[in-house]
C-alpha cells in the first residue's frame, strides 16, 4: 500500500493511494502515527476502507499532500556518508582520508511536503545543497534488534531529501544538526510505501535532478551498511520507537564536492526519486523578507 497525509477541511488526514490516480479517505485510524501504532490491526482497517462502497475518495492531483508522517516520533535519525564514493568525495573535499558512517539526527521542523517549495535565503546561508535519501519508517519499537529480525520492525519506505546548508554544516568547529535542520528545508514522501511492497531495499536506484540534468545517481547496493545493519547499531543500547524516521544515506554527486562546487538557486527545480517508492518535485524560492 501507498499511504499518505493530506490537508483536507482545515486538517491533516490520511489516506491510502488507488489505482494509481485517486486516495480513499480513512478515518479510523485518523492519522499515520496512529496507524503505525496499530500495527496489523490498523492495516486492516485501510485495507477494509479500500474496498468499501461508502469511502471518501479524492483525486490524487488535486489533493495536498503532508509529509506522510508529519509527526514522527522524536528527530529523524540519519546517516552520514553510508555510500563509499560519497564518503570518498566528501574526504578529497576535506583533504583527508575517508570516515566511516556516522549517525546524527535532524529537527522534526525541517520536514517540508513532498511538492512544497523550499525557500533559500542567503542571511542564512550561501551553500543550500542536495541529498537524495532511502527514507525508513519504524514500525515495531525496540532495542538492540538483532540484524535477522530488524526487517521485521520496518513499517515501510519513503523518499526523503537531506537538503543541507554546507557553510552552517562545517561552521563554528562542525554542526551537522544545525546545517541540516533549516525550518521545512527537507521533503519527504509522496507516501510511505508499506514495507511487504519492497521485497529488498538493497536494490533500489536513487537519483537526483536539478532543472533535468543528473547530479546523484546511485542504488542502495552501494551502501556500506544496509537498512538491517543500520537498525542494529541505531538501536544498539537506544529505543527507536514506533514512528522513527531514519534516512539512509545519500550516493555521491553532491553539490559541495563538484569542481566547481554547486548549490541550489531560487528558480531551479529539484527532482528526488527511489526507484519503486516515488519521486518529490520541489521548487527553489527566494525566502520572503519580514
Amino acid at each position: 500500500m501507498r499511504l499518505v497525509t493530506f490537508r483536507g477541511d482545515g486538517r491533516a488526514r490520511l489516506g491510502v493511494v488507488r489505482n494509481g490516480d485517486e486516495v480513499v479517505e480513512v478515518s479510523e485510524p485518523a492519522s499515520m502515527l496512529e496507524l503505525i501504532d496499530a500495527g496489523q490491526d490498523g492495516l486492516a482497517r485501510v485495507e477494509s476502507a479500500l474496498s468499501s462502497s461508502h469511502a471518501r475518495v479524492h483525486k490524487l492531483d488535486g489533493l495536498a499532500l503532508l509529509p506522510p508522517l508529519p509527526d514522527p516520533r522524536g528527530n529523524v535519525v540519519a546517516i552520514g556518508r553510508n555510500y563509499g564514493k560519497h564518503a570518498a568525495e566528501t574526504a578529497r573535499v576535506e583533504a583527508r582520508e575517508p570516515s566511516p558512517p556516522t549517525v546524527f539526527t535532524k529537527a522534526i521542523t525541517s520536514l517540508a511536503d513532498p511538492y512544497a517549495d523550499i525557500a533559500i535565503d542567503p542571511a542564512v546561508s550561501e551553500q543550500i545543497d542536495w541529498e537524495v535519501e532511502l527514507g525508513v519508517v519504524i514500525g515495531k519499537g525496540g532495542a538492540n534488534i538483532k540484524r535477522s529480525e530488524a526487517r521485521g520492525h520496518v513499517f515501510g519506505y519513503t523518499v526523503f531529501n537531506d537538503v543541507t546548508a554546507r557553510d552552517i554544516q562545517s561552521g563554528w568547529g562542525g554542526q551537522y544538526f544545525k546545517g541540516k535542520s533549516l525550518d521545512r528545508s527537507s521533503p519527504s514522501g509522496p507516501w510511505i510505501v508499506t514495507a511487504d511492497e519492497v521485497p529488498d531495499p538493497q536494490a533500489l536506484k536513487l537519483r537526483l535532478r536539478v532543472n533535468g540534468v543528473t547530479k546523484q545517481d546511485g542504488t542502495t547496493a552501494d551502501m556500506i551498511y544496509s537498512v538491517d545493519a543500520i537498525l542494529e547499531w541505531v538501536s544498539r543500547g537506544m529505543t527507536l520507537p514506533p514512528g522513527t524516521i531514519i534516512a539512509t544515506g545519500t550516493p555521491d554527486g553532491v553539490g559541495f564536492a563538484r569542481t566547481p562546487p554547486e548549490f541550489l538557486k531560487p528558480g531551479e527545480l529539484m527532482e528526488t526519486e527511489v526507484e519503486g517508492i516515488g519521486m518529490l518535485r520541489n521548487r527553489i524560492v527566494a525566502a520572503r523578507g519580514d
